[in-house]
């Protein structure tokens, strides 16, 4: 008779001994017809773990594979590796402090997970942010979506087995945090907008280092994305791979540079317009095809649109206050409100209810890459997994949102 202990990943549930730390089958009657039928194996199927310590998981997430040889017949997506908590926390700080909390989820680019929240505690509290504020939270904000695509570039590569690029992209990305930390004294998490504008003025490092930065932008951006265009193997291995209607897009909610990869154009900046976006020239990229390649391709425009609206802000950024006059202690009438914004990856949102103290009564926030992954489970079975690496980078999902 076979021993049993605690799992380690359940010490409720008993398992044979030796326990093992991740099984691809769950040692626990199925608790769903879903579930069932997934762990149902046919002749010649069997299961693959990928993650999640696997680094194309683009963090820690976890993925069943159902495989028949070296085709995917099913998949299992796996959350919740990665516990946060940002919801409960921020309830239980006050509205300055729990803007702090928000900083990790998106961690390639924090400035947006800071200014849905504070936009939507503007909100609440009727507040009108001066305008040279607003302009610097564009400012910030645009050149972190470029160092985040700039990064996804470097990783859907490496995800493939390239390393060259990924080299390039963090010679760029770590200029671009050096700068923005010269703004806003810190590096990666840079806690830099305020509930009624933003935590300091441009400064003579900032403005030297995005004057030489800006020199020489477009043409870094166009050499690193060369690497992959003009490579045979990697353009073979994304076109056509993964692909996604525009009704299967709508259907599963994708938002961001995978819904305009799929030929619909809404972008937040234009459908609805926030901050001083509306006053602004720019593009918003899309594509026909919906797969793989179309997905890194509208990634790579967008940074030139994001280059072509810093250049806007610096020469239309009017003179005055960066931060409207608020109480330290700030305690909204009871009410609810929403924001959203367009970050890297999507629709970045944010719901808050006031109960009229100075804590938040209820804070949620709606992530893109969480959204985004559902788009596995439809467009991966029928391909090679291999191919699971390139699709999954391709969707560009960042863990610490998704397990919030």
């Amino acid at each position: 008779m076979a021993v049993q202990s605690p799992s380690l990943d359940d010490p409720r549930v008993l398992v044979d001994t030796p326990a093992a730390i991740v099984d691809a089958i769950p040692p626990y009657a199925p608790r769903s017809e879903r579930e069932a039928e997934f762990y149902a194996l046919g002749d010649g199927q069997m299961l693959l773990n990928i993650g999640p310590h696997h680094p194309a998981t683009h963090g820690v997430l976890r993925i069943v594979l159902k495989i028949e040889g070296e085709r995917i017949v099913d998949l299992d997506p796996v959350l919740g590796y990665l516990h946060r908590g940002v919801e409960k926390l921020a309830e239980n700080a006050d509205y300055h402090h729990s803007i702090a909390y928000t900083d990790p989820l998106e961690y390639v680019s924090s400035l947006f997970n800071e200014l849905a929240p504070v936009m939507a505690f503007e909100r609440l509290l009727d507040l009108r942010v001066p305008r040279r504020a607003e302009y610097l939270r564009v400012l910030s904000c645009e050149l972190l979506r470029v160092s985040s695509h700039i990064l996804f570039m470097g990783f859907m590569a490496l995800d493939m087995g390239g390393l060259t690029p990924i080299l390039y992209s963090f010679i760029e990305r770590d200029e671009m945090v050096d700068m923005l930390a010269a703004l806003t004294g810190q590096r990666m998490l840079f806690n830099y907008m305020r509930i009624g504008g933003v935590n300091g003025d441009l400064n003579h490092e900032f403005l030297s280092r995005l004057g030489d930065w800006m020199s020489r932008a477009g043409r870094q951006a166009e050499a690193i994305s060369t690497l992959l265009n003009e490579n045979e193997i990697f353009v073979k291995r994304t076109r056509g791979l993964g692909a996604i209607s525009r009704g299967q897009a709508l259907n599963l909610g994708l938002t961001g540079p995978n819904l305009r990869a799929c030929g619909v154009p809404f972008d937040v900046r234009r459908a609805h317009p926030y901050s001083v976006y509306p006053e602004l020239d720019f593009d918003v990229v899309t594509a026909d095809e919906g797969d793989t390649y179309a997905r890194y391709l509208v990634r790579v425009e967008e940074i030139k649109q994001s280059i072509r609206i810093i250049d806007q802000v610096l020469h239309e950024m009017p003179d005055g206050p960066v931060m409207a006059r608020i109480p330290r202690r700030i305690t909204p009438p009871p009410g609810r409100a929403w924001a959203a914004i367009e970050s890297p990856r999507g629709q970045y949102g944010c719901y808050a209810m006031s109960d009229g103290t100075d804590q938040p009564y209820r804070f949620r926030i709606h992530d893109p890459s969480f959204v985004n992954l559902q788009a596995l489970v439809p467009i991966l079975p029928g391909c090679l997994i291999a191919d699971t690496m390139a699709v999954n980078a391709s969707l560009d999902p960042i863990m610490g949102g998704v397990d919030k």
